[in-house]
């Protein structure tokens, strides 16, 4: 399902997170959110992936849990890196993080406090029907409709190669590497091309050429 709105939240704050939900979907919004939104006998980091980069935006729920979470976490990093903008809705006064601050730091922020949520609804929806106005299309999208079809054969990448590949990945991006290559593997058609895509979801740039570097002796 392709939804504007991808919410991300803490387990402990899984009620306000989806009475926000239901707000925005009152409002003819579509929305995107974990668990109810997981097709059944799929991976699960594959499913939050594609529903990244399928969003026009982002809704954090952000409290002291969220901002400690290591599953929020890499969904921020993941939308910020997929250019995903995210509306940051702190239900509680709490400060991020430096990882968080890092990512969060030029985004957009809604206090939502004290309690009760309610009185914050109609200034979140206004803001994330703003949000949605100003959002481009996702990226996810955009090379959907502008790859054309491939007349090459797919090369035949042996399980040694993409398991190194995983691993030096891993070092970047974390537990998701193993999806990313599958889903890089799928569709390159040539080694470098594999490794260029892989190396494009790391963010720093000498990362990123220590990763391309490193892939030359993984194809040995």
């Amino acid at each position: 399902m392709r939804a504007d709105v991808f919410v991300s939240y803490s387990q402990p704050d899984r009620s306000q997170a989806f009475d926000i939900v239901s707000q925005l979907e009152a409002r003819g919004i579509k929305v995107w959110v974990a668990p109810r939104d997981i097709a059944p006998s799929v991976e699960w980091a594959a499913e939050i992936i594609e529903a990244i980069g399928a969003s026009k935006i982002m809704v954090l729920v952000f409290s002291g849990a969220s901002n400690s979470s290591p599953q929020v976490r890499r969904e921020v990093e993941r939308a910020v890196h997929r250019q995903v903008p995210i509306l940051t809705v702190r239900i509680e006064e709490a400060l991020p993080t430096k990882s968080m601050e890092y990512f969060l730091s030029a985004q957009h922020w809604l206090d939502a406090f004290p309690s009760p949520l309610a009185h914050y609804c109609e200034q979140l929806c206004r803001e994330v029907s703003a949000l949605l106005c100003a959002a481009p299309a996702p990226l996810e999208l955009c090379a959907a409709a502008t790859s054309a079809p491939r007349e090459t054969p797919r090369p035949a990448f042996t399980d040694e190669q993409l398991g190194s590949l995983q691993r030096r990945l891993a070092h970047h991006v974390g537990p998701v590497a193993g999806y990313l290559v599958k889903r890089a593997a799928a569709t390159a058609s040539s080694w470098t091309e594999l490794t260029a895509q892989l190396a494009a979801e790391i963010d720093a740039a000498p990362a990123r050429q220590a990763f391309l570097e490193g892939s030359r002796s993984a194809r040995l």
